[in-house]
């Protein structure tokens, strides 16, 4: 049995949850979603509630029963509340600014470098936090990875783009790590 798989979704005030073409097609205030069914996966709407069953007891099947539960939770959170990630920029120099929707780094680098968001993306800068906002918890976490990856916090000085709250590990420059008594 799926732990996850067998505890049904709760549909919201303000959401809308129907089955078209192998699909659950969620509906907010905040926009649309369309989650494929996955394959050995039976899915129904009943009192209020979205119910997931396995066609078989496969490990393929259990294995698609809990993630589709869990791909339709995301996109009902997504609608209901959102999802966002914060960067935080660290390093002498380094900012971050909005030219349109457009974000524009200067990390180093002898040129700004620029991202344009994908459609459903919002990105918002404040000093030195870069806030990534959107319906699509995939979305959301791939924009924010790929932005870090820009500039990944080095392990001397700390500089660099990390995520708000990540520790990273700093190490002993070359004085500290050459003195032995």
């Amino acid at each position: 049995m799926s732990k996850i798989g067998k505890q049904p979704i709760k549909i919201p005030e303000g959401i809308t949850v129907e089955l078209k073409d192998g699909a659950l097609v969620i509906k907010g205030v905040k926009g649309k979603a369309e989650v494929k069914i996955l394959p050995l996966v039976n899915s129904e709407i009943k009192n209020g509630e979205i119910i997931f069953t396995a066609k078989e007891s496969s490990k393929a099947g259990m294995a698609n029963w809990g993630t589709m539960r869990a791909l339709t939770k995301n996109a009902v959170d997504g609608l209901t509340s959102g999802f966002e990630k914060i960067l935080e920029i660290e390093g002498v120099g380094f900012r971050a600014s909005l030219l349109g929707k457009d974000l524009a780094l200067n990390i180093g680098y002898s040129h700004p470098v620029k991202i344009t968001p994908p459609d459903g993306i919002n990105i918002s800068v404040e000093k030195n936090a870069i806030k990534v906002s959107g319906i699509d918890k995939y979305l959301v976490g791939q924009v924010a990875a790929d932005i870090r990856a820009l500039k990944k916090p080095e392990p001397y000085k700390g500089k660099g783009i990390r995520y708000r709250g990540e520790v990273i590990m700093r190490k002993a420059g070359k004085k500290v790590a050459g003195t032995t008594t």
